[in-house]
């Protein structure tokens, strides 16, 4: 069984157990939704300030809601002992870490999706007209998030408060990926590009954190 294939089967498994109970899903999309109209009472979507800070606000949800996602990456595998029988499974670590954070990407991806509408109603913003450049904000993004937090759920899996450990881990380590995707949003929300750089740091994270979650989660599987 080639590398790709080992990849796909478990992203497939994860995706299927999670939409089968929905618990996490449904719970990070409430999250999402409930601390945008909180929000929303907080800020005046008529002021252009609010506007400005559109992209650090939608962030901060999507990085909260991330969190009730990429905490159960590997503690869905506690039950039954099925966590073990992945390891002694004749089966990559980096396909097992690939497949992972593939399903985790899908899900946070398709949170952010749900969410985004919402948010431009909420905040009388249109995003429509640069959905595709805004998509690729997204995946980028959601992508060195769902590495990391991948990395990180394996590494405190068997840690009692892994809920509060695990954002303690991740979000030191997503600053440079967080701040780019808030500049980025922000200016293609308000018409003022925020400039190539940004879009390099966003690629060249996930490109260094891939490779070396991908070179390390043997050594983390067996912590």
């Amino acid at each position: 069984m080639n590398f790709f294939r080992q990849a796909a089967l478990i992203c497939w498994k994860d995706l299927r157990l999670e939409l089968r109970s929905r618990d996490a899903v449904y719970a990070a999309l409430a999250f999402a939704l409930v601390i945008l109209l909180l929000f929303s009472f907080a800020f005046d979507p008529s002021e252009v300030e609010t506007r400005q800070l559109a992209g650090g606000l939608l962030w901060i949800v999507f990085a909260f809601a991330a969190m009730l996602i990429l905490t159960r990456t590997f503690a869905r595998e506690l039950p039954n002992d099925c966590l073990d029988a992945l390891l002694a499974a004749p089966l990559s670590p980096a396909a097992l870490f690939t497949g992972k954070a593939l399903a985790s990407f899908a899900l946070v991806l398709a949170i952010e999706l749900i969410s985004l509408p919402v948010f431009g109603v909420f905040y009388n913003i249109g995003w429509t007209a640069q959905f595709w450049p805004l998509a690729a904000v997204l995946a980028l993004a959601t992508w060195g998030l769902a590495v990391i937090g991948t990395a990180f759920s394996a590494l405190t899996v068997n840690i009692r408060l892994r809920e509060l450990m695990l954002p303690l881990l991740v979000y030191p380590l997503m600053i440079p990926a967080l701040l780019a995707a808030m500049l980025l949003t922000a200016g293609l929300l308000t018409g003022q590009p925020a400039g190539a750089a940004w879009w390099r740091l966003l690629v060249a994270f996930d490109i260094i954190f891939t490779a070396l979650t991908a070179a390390l989660i043997e050594s983390i599987l067996v912590a």
